[in-house]
């Protein structure tokens, strides 16, 4: 997936995660959009999940970083858009397994939990791998409800 754009976004639990992983993926070549927030200051996660999660689901990216305190705030927001296929992500293997079974197109991580070197491990999991196809895309085709 190099070459690719992704949308990164967070709380301010997850700001400073966020500002690692755009350096390390920058450094890795890959094209970023930040998305905010812009300091460490309280704010309110669903807003930066909604702008990562529309530029998914619009298709102006090709996937999507979510990050908050536990990854599962910005993971309901964002699986609330159409054409969004949101995991939360806490280790490499699940990472993986959400690209390959359910092409998952936005990764949510946990940043409470997990520190930058488990971070850049789920990251390059989830950006390594293709969805599979065969059985797994009847699934996904029976996921979205409206």
């Amino acid at each position: 997936m190099k070459n690719k754009t992704i949308a990164l976004g967070s709380d301010h639990a997850g700001f400073e995660l966020k500002n690692d992983l755009i350096v390390y993926l920058i450094d890795k070549g890959y094209g970023l959009i930040d998305m905010g927030p812009d300091s460490s200051s309280s704010v309110d996660y669903p807003d930066f999940a909604h702008k990562v999660a529309e530029a998914v689901g619009n298709n102006s990216v090709d996937c999507g970083i979510l990050i908050c305190g536990s990854g599962n705030g910005v993971c309901i927001t964002a699986n609330k858009h159409k054409g969004v296929r949101a995991a939360l992500c806490w280790d490499a293997e699940i990472s993986a397994l959400a690209k390959q079974h359910n092409d998952a197109n936005i990764i949510c991580l946990p940043a409470r939990f997990i520190d930058h070197a488990k971070a850049t491990e789920i990251v390059d999991a989830y950006l390594g791998i293709e969805f599979e196809g065969g059985r797994h895309q009847n699934r996904v085709d029976k996921i979205e409800a409206c």
